[in-house]
């Protein structure tokens, strides 16, 4: 299905019944690198998974990714999914909302800011930056990194390299194999101009993303009582295992290490991450 937010359209995929799931992937990836994940909770949940503007099947990104803004959006998502989101019988429901990546950043941002709407957070390998500040000249990094991705595409770089690089990628992220996602729908994504320019422009605006949060979590504080784990790869060396677990301090968190794993947790391990989602059950608000 498609939901259009802010003038974008955005791919949506819901499947399965029960409490709200929502699936964040990270930079670059799609909604298919969930899907050793999906069949895992979709009995139990309902999961909802999307992409961002510049990824997988989305419109292009029309203005640069924020810490707020992906926050809102994942609101935004579960908000137009309508009466679909109505499925607990009588009750507004409360989302558990998984973050890979980047997008553990998201998830948290979502938490603070939609305390409400949150019943579970779980990081999934998520990005950790500590003491980062705002980098200068933002309108410079997005004119950049757009300019950057229009160069490549208009000589075909996208089309030539883009799938090949997208499985290279997958490949060296993961302890269980090669990336099993469908060449076909690979291709779809990665051989595109728009896909190129919306993974730099997250990258470009990366560290004000993650600045952004560090200033959300001093004036927006995690919901009370709502449950986070953070998930961590085995095989991230020992300070970024130490990363995971002050994170998971910061935030008052159940902290686990995940292996063998690489950074693409759901795909190495999607057990440990649907274990994470069904251990923390599916709360609901009564309807106003």
């Amino acid at each position: 299905m498609w939901i259009r937010i802010a003038g974008v359209p955005h791919h949506v995929r819901v499947e399965g019944s029960g409490p709200l799931c929502v699936l964040s992937a990270g930079l670059g990836l799609t909604w298919f690198d969930w899907d050793p994940v999906v069949p895992l909770l979709s009995p139990h949940r309902t999961v909802v998974r999307f992409d961002r503007p510049g990824h997988g099947l989305s419109g292009p990104a029309l203005v640069p990714p924020s810490a707020v803004g992906e926050g809102h959006r994942i609101a935004a998502v579960v908000r137009a999914l309508g009466p679909a989101a109505d499925l607990t019988g009588g009750l507004r429901p409360a989302v558990t909302v998984v973050g890979h990546s980047i997008a553990g950043f998201h998830a948290e941002a979502f938490a603070r800011l939609h305390p409400s709407m949150t019943a579970g957070v779980v990081l999934v390998d998520s990005s950790v930056e500590e003491g980062v500040r705002t980098p200068a000249a933002p309108a410079l990094r997005t004119a950049a990194a757009l300019g950057v991705g229009s160069a490549l595409g208009a000589v075909g770089v996208p089309a030539a390299l883009g799938p090949t690089a997208r499985r290279l990628a997958v490949r060296l992220a993961r302890t269980g194999g090669g990336d099993p996602a469908p060449r076909e729908l690979v291709r779809r994504c990665y051989a595109t101009t728009r896909v190129l320019r919306g993974a730099l422009l997250e990258n470009a605006h990366y560290r004000a993303v993650a600045a952004e949060l560090l200033a959300l979590r001093e004036r927006c504080p995690l919901p009370v009582g709502v449950p986070v784990t953070v998930l961590a790869a085995s095989t991230g060396g020992r300070r970024r295992l130490a990363r995971q677990q002050r994170l998971a301090t910061v935030l008052g968190a159940r902290y686990r290490e995940i292996g063998p794993a690489g950074h693409l947790l759901m795909l190495d391990r999607p057990d440990a991450v649907a274990r994470a989602v069904l251990d923390m059950g599916g709360a609901g608000q009564p309807l106003a």
